[in-house]
């Protein structure tokens, strides 16, 4: 804990990429992440990807590119607004054990269980001893499930209040883009300075060795980007080793029954070059 710099200090400018360099380590990356996805489809591995920040600052982007190409009846997105009737009046990390991966599943949390040392702290929703006692029912939230296998990757996307600002605007010029603003936006925003407390107070509690925190500077997205798929890649990919697996004897025979089909011929039944 502590490795963290206050959140208004963190570099936000890097360097500029072209576009053809972007696509090419996108591809690459997110092959990477189908082959882990993959894996933990053969292997019952259960993710949780818990991204949380600033309102504009590149969680929707950052979700729909970490997801193109992965098997998607074995992910789930949860956008986590306010707590639906059902759910309150509940400990506030109900509604996340009912979120929970099944073996094999990822989870992409679109905010997260860190509502209540962020938003509900901030909007008064519960009192001081509540939202300080949180850090602690985070850490064991996060350990309980990290002990049980589950993998965890928390990423925080941070961004400067320019670039958000011209990003609201564009929000508001763009009628296909009304619906990502609302009259909260505008709240939160005048509490900029009391949501950089709550987020350098929430790195300082809960960056644990079990669930790390990973601050994503976003004022440039594609950078953003790359780096949000790198960090998963490389949480989930440690200590993996992606392999070809042989395809099993009986569907080989099974396709030899119908089709006539072997391994290595063609459909006309030559050898494959």
């Amino acid at each position: 804990m502590g490795k963290w710099p206050r959140l208004d200090k963190i570099e936000m400018i890097d360097s500029p990429i072209d576009k053809e360099s972007y696509e090419d380590q996108l591809g690459k990356l997110q092959q990477r992440l189908l082959d882990l996805h993959i894996h933990h489809l053969r292997t019952g591995g259960r993710v949780m990807i818990a991204i949380d920040g600033w309102d504009a600052a590149g969680k929707g982007g950052l979700i729909e590119r970490m997801m193109a190409g992965l098997e998607p009846k074995s992910i789930q997105v949860w956008r986590i607004g306010a707590p639906t009737p059902e759910e309150q009046g509940r400990h506030y990390l109900w509604r996340f054990w009912t979120r929970l991966p099944t073996p094999g599943n990822w989870a992409i949390f679109d905010r997260t269980w860190y509502g209540r040392v962020l938003v509900e702290r901030i909007e008064g929703f519960c009192d001081k001893a509540q939202w300080k006692r949180a850090y602690r029912e985070i850490n064991e939230f996060e350990r309980q499930l990290t002990d049980d296998g589950v993998h965890i990757v928390k990423l925080l996307v941070h961004v400067s209040a320019e670039e958000q600002k011209k990003r609201m605007i564009e929000r508001l010029e763009k009628p296909s883009k009304h619906y990502k603003i609302g009259l909260e936006d505008f709240r939160n925003i005048a509490r900029r300075k009391q949501y950089l407390d709550a987020y350098d107070d929430m790195l300082e509690h809960t960056d644990t060795d079990c669930a790390p925190w990973h601050v994503i500077a976003t004022d440039e997205k594609m950078h953003a980007r790359l780096k949000g798929l790198q960090i998963v890649a490389d949480r989930l990919g440690k200590g993996v080793k992606i392999e070809d697996r042989a395809l099993d004897p009986r569907i080989a025979e099974a396709a030899y029954e119908m089709w006539g089909w072997r391994p290595g011929k063609t459909d006309k039944g030559t050898d494959e070059e």
